[in-house]
């Protein structure tokens, strides 16, 4: 997103309060989220409230979800059965013969038409398994050594299940299921079956035995009610989906390997009183897509397992289209209790359309585009985070950290409290204003190439740039001006973040509270972005220490709590440069290496007390423990001394920051 140049002081600090809670009843499957989880996008209510933060001046909004649940068509009586009441089904090359009435055989075609438990095994090169039945109990295919080919259509068809079909993997089996690569309907109207396994009804797949699904035509594994996968493994290749349960998709303690032209899972019901589900529990997933990796229209749940997914080729892929390649996406709410996950996206990593919740797991993504993008609101509680590559890491117009340990690396914002309505990643926005180039930095303002910020009336011709020092609109190429938006929330209560980003580390078009954690910013080294950027970020504890450029830098809002230092020096330092701020008698308050050159420097520490004088160093080196650049313990050695001062006021300034007019004001001397 572009930068707001300007920065208006409103103060509001976020408290996201509330319990989500996800179950499956009529089923063994269930899971409640964790209670410090608080967000999804099923239901949201918010309401201002007095902060107790710390800071009087302060709001909070209280977000509150309430998730709906997935009501399942499993019973406990699903997998039990009698061995004495199984159906022999034998398949054999080109017949097929069984030992039932409830079996109508027509050449290579068989059709049960009754309910019970069917046992198939044996070869068919070119027929199928039709499931018919109007009798209101389950029907049962225990698949033991099956392979199965068509030429003209589906593998298995469930042409109607009155209650249900439960396909059962015989322990130690290998099954195959092929499908047509072009299907031959009864008329031009008609256009299902659609997938090499395919179901009207509600679908179960359950058993030890491996099942691999080859989907030549369309989808591999389709239902259009809903699709449980417990305790099961499979392999699935797909033209398009590999797996789709339109109203429901569960999963439970199984092993998936999907490669597939479309999205590899989804739940597509856009139904608003039923949208598409899909919760996974204790179970490996392995995903390469030309589309989604896993895709809901309405909740996706995840409590645990592990999760390899590429979609797109991966993050180093541009995508030509306007397709979507997402790791995981909910057009709804995205949950995320626990798990391993590993993912490689030409877009987004996890994307909500509403929000996000991370309530724990492993999540290390590569992204062409955001690393974990929300619409609504994003929240992380637990437990690591790890974005190696993206254009912006985290992204939502509301973002709250309260734990985790969180690295980004950015080609853009690191950070960006936006709805993302806005975000370009041209520079035509700024295509009237002189200088502005074409790519996503603003351009050097001032004399001779200095890094300055001149006040609106050095736009000369710009329209809306006028005396005072506002800047009402900029104008595009259209003419239309820019829109600024200020609802925007970060808060920070806990955690570690490092933001290693070429635009700005944490970007937010409106307030900013923090009030905990570690916030370390290697910003950008262009003058048109900076290491922070907000209208207001109040800081009432924590440790923050962000570099960055000279241009656009800012510190925090003077009425924060607790004392903050913002530093400018006379000339740009070069990466590894060392940075620390010592107390009075020589203790190190702050040591800090930026991985980029660096010109601007902001730090508040709750060990920084007012009236206190401290001593700014560059340079030397320190014996204390390093991690992402900042040292715990140890002493620094042969640095040279910047300046001394006395923090007289809650934000205080050494140096002079291109000709901006940071708030606060200490006493140097």
């Amino acid at each position: 997103m572009k930068k707001q140049i300007f920065t208006f002081l409103i103060v509001l600090a976020l408290l996201f309060t509330a319990a989500c809670t996800i179950s499956t009843e009529n089923s063994p499957i269930s899971s409640t989220a964790a209670s410090s989880g608080n967000m999804t996008a099923t239901e949201i209510t918010s309401s201002s409230t007095q902060s107790s933060s710390g800071s009087s001046a302060s709001t909070s909004t209280a977000v509150e979800v309430t998730t709906m649940p997935i009501e399942t068509h499993e019973a406990e009586g699903d997998y039990t059965w009698n061995a004495s009441d199984e159906i022999a089904i034998k398949l054999e090359g080109d017949k097929i013969t069984a030992t039932s009435s409830g079996v109508i055989i027509n050449g290579s075609i068989a059709t049960i038409v009754s309910s019970g438990t069917y046992r198939l095994n044996g070869t068919l090169n070119d027929g199928q398994i039709v499931v018919n039945s109007d009798v209101e109990e389950p029907i049962r295919l225990i698949l033991e050594a099956v392979t199965i080919s068509n030429s003209t259509g589906a593998a298995i068809n469930v042409e109607q299940a009155a209650d249900k079909v439960v396909i059962i993997l015989a322990e130690g089996s290998q099954n195959t299921l092929s499908d047509a690569s072009n299907y031959v309907y009864p008329s031009s109207n008609v256009d299902e079956p659609n997938a090499a396994l395919f179901s009207n009804d509600d679908l179960t797949i359950y058993g030890s035995g491996q099942l691999t699904v080859n989907g030549n035509y369309n989808d591999a594994v389709a239902s259009k009610d809903g699709l449980v996968i417990r305790d099961a493994n499979l392999i699935v290749n797909a033209a398009d989906d590999g797996i789709r349960g339109k109203d429901y998709l569960v999963i439970l303690n199984s092993t998936i390997n999907i490669t597939s032209g479309g999205d590899g899972m989804k739940s597509d019901n856009d139904d608003p009183e039923a949208l598409g589900t899909i919760q996974i529990t204790q179970s490996t997933v392995n995903i390469s897509a030309e589309g989604d990796g896993i895709s809901a229209k309405g909740q996706v749940e995840i409590n645990s397992g592990t999760f390899n997914i590429t979609t797109g080729g991966g993050s180093s892929v541009a995508i030509s289209d306007d397709s979507s390649v997402k790791g995981i996406k909910s057009s709804g709410s995205l949950l995320i209790n626990g798990g391993t996950f590993a993912l490689n996206t030409a877009d987004d990593s996890l994307h909500s359309n509403g929000s996000i919740i991370i309530n724990g797991g492993t999540l290390t993504l590569a992204s062409g585009d955001d690393g974990v993008h929300a619409d609504v609101a994003l929240e992380i509680n637990a437990d690591s985070i790890d974005i190696t590559t993206c254009y912006e890491g985290l992204e939502s117009n509301l973002i709250t950290i309260n734990g985790a340990e969180i690295h980004i690396k950015a080609s853009d914002d690191g950070i960006n409290g936006s709805n993302g309505s806005g975000k370009t990643q041209g520079g035509t926005q700024f295509g009237n204003v002189p200088g502005a180039g074409q790519g996503r930095t603003f351009p050097d303002f001032g004399s001779s190439g200095t890094q300055s910020t001149p006040d609106a009336s050095q736009f000369g011709n710009i329209p809306g740039g006028n005396q005072n020092g506002t800047m009402p609109g900029f104008p595009g190429n259209s003419g239309q001006a820019i829109s600024m938006d200020s609802s925007s929330q970060f808060a920070m209560n806990g955690g570690y973040v490092y933001v290693n980003a070429e635009g700005d580390g944490v970007d937010v078009n409106g307030t900013g509270i923090m009030t905990g954690g570690t916030l370390l910013v290697d910003g950008p080294t262009n003058s048109g972005n900076s290491a922070l950027d907000f209208n207001s970020y109040t800081v009432t504890g924590g440790l923050l220490v962000a570099a960055g450029s000279a241009g656009m830098a800012m510190a925090p809002s003077t009425d924060s709590s607790q004392p903050s230092l913002f530093v400018a020096l006379d000339n740009a330092a070069s990466a590894g440069t060392l940075f620390s701020l010592q107390d009075e008698t020589g203790n190190v308050v702050v040591a800090y290496t930026p991985a980029k050159p660096y010109q601007t420097l902001v730090v508040s520490s709750p060990e920084l007390k007012l009236n206190a004088a401290y001593t700014v160093l560059t340079g030397g080196s320190s014996s204390g423990t390093e991690k992402d650049g900042l040292y715990s313990g140890g002493n620094v050695s042969n640095a040279q001394t910047v300046s001394t001062v006395t923090l007289a006021a809650t934000v205080n300034t050494v140096g002079n920051a291109g000709g901006f007019q940071m708030p606060g004001g200490g006493q140097r001397r």
